[in-house]
């Protein structure tokens, strides 16, 4: 078969592009010729498929967008694949990715009342519809139950069109024991005693993965308690911003921001606590690779992969709707209770479970399915 990935932006350390990666490598190595369209790579070129930057320049990130779908169209109606599959939301697609939550339920939940007046919401709102609307033929791989409901809430019509995919974590995250080891050297490395505790989030977009209310909770935490913390972050982002409110809340000296990077497993054996209070996040597999590292965790219930943690009693998962007292109470009561809880014990037997890898397998199976219907179709 041939088939076209479509994908705005590949960076080695983010969660949408790990999997676009992973699941276009399983399907050129099933024999099927694989052309990618990006707008921006970053990283070493593949040498097993075909990648292309489309050649668009705009003033704004919204006018490259429409240039890049724009060029898209014409492409594939030049290369007629025989699927088209987008790790965005955008026209002219078979299958959507669904990498991101519902843009509609975070328009209507986060956002003021002026919004849906903007070029923005515009753009952004049609480009979704594209996808998810009553007249849409496009199928959507979606990749847990609440991100599931976000979209059915404001796309009632496309549930038959709506395919809810297993966990896809890397199976080498998974370990049978926490190495002392390997969490002594890296707290040498970053300077980290082994009475202090060590709080560790992980991702890239540090405004929607509550970076801000992680720092605002380390600062309510008792001073006994909070002078012992140390708190490192690792992610593609601004920096600047945070180091600004961790100064201003008296944390310059625990807060370490580093840049994404692809040693996370030792940086999950080394820590204490993941913490990450996200606004939204349509999976999070952090918190999966985190459990399975044994490494307990403090989420929200706006992650679609909380469930996990709940299922797994590897940590903790703050209420809907989220406060700040509750993230703050619940991180106390946690770091106070680290040596003798059993959520280490529990995320590493959760691990066990085999479904908990298994996103690629199951994606292909749907695309090389789906594009024999479509050929089907086609010919009746």
């Amino acid at each position: 078969m041939r088939l076209c990935f479509l994908i705005y932006h590949y960076f080695p350390f983010g969660g949408q592009q790990r999997d676009f990666f992973r699941i276009a490598e399983a399907c050129r190595a099933r024999g099927h010729e694989i052309k990618v369209y990006a707008l921006r790579w970053q990283g070493p070129m593949p040498d097993d498929f075909n990648v292309t930057l489309a050649p668009v320049k705009a003033l704004s990130r919204l006018s490259m967008y429409r240039r890049y779908t724009d060029w898209v169209a014409e492409r594939i109606k030049e290369s007629r694949p025989d699927l088209v599959i987008g790790f965005n939301k955008m026209p002219h697609l078979d299958v959507y990715f669904a990498a991101d939550d519902c843009f509609l339920h975070k328009a209507r939940t986060q956002r003021g009342p002026l919004y849906p007046f903007t070029s923005r919401f515009r753009h952004f709102h049609r480009y979704e519809a594209a996808v998810f609307d009553r007249d849409s033929q496009t199928r959507a791989l979606v990749l847990s139950p609440l991100q599931k409901k976000n979209y059915l809430r404001h796309y009632p019509d496309c549930a038959q069109r709506l395919q809810e995919l297993p966990p896809g974590i890397d199976q080498e995250r998974r370990i049978e024991r926490r190495d002392p080891a390997v969490r002594s050297a890296l707290r040498a490395e970053l300077g980290i005693s082994g009475d202090q505790r060590l709080i560790l989030q992980v991702g890239s977009g540090f405004k929607i993965k509550g970076v801000d209310r992680a720092i605002r909770a380390i600062a309510s935490l008792p001073e006994k308690l909070r002078v012992s913390v140390r708190y490192v972050l690792v992610g593609q982002d601004r920096a600047g911003p945070y180091h600004q409110l961790a100064k201003k809340l008296g944390l310059a000296n625990q807060v370490v921001i580093l840049p994404g990077r692809d040693d996370i497993p030792r940086f999950m054996v080394g820590a204490d606590l993941l913490l990450h209070p996200a606004y939204m996040e349509s999976a999070g597999y952090v918190l999966l690779e985190a459990t399975v590292s044994g490494l307990p965790v403090l989420t929200t219930a706006s992650c679609g992969y909380a469930w996990h943690v709940e299922q797994a009693q590897s940590g903790e998962v703050c209420s809907d709707p989220f406060t700040q007292e509750e993230l703050n109470a619940r991180l106390g009561s946690m770091l106070s209770n680290l040596d003798s809880a059993p959520w280490s014990e529990n995320g590493l037997a959760y691990g066990k479970q085999p479904e908990l890898y298994s996103l690629t397998t199951a994606a292909v199976r749907y695309i090389e399915d789906r594009a024999d219907a479509v050929k089907s179709e086609a010919q009746s």
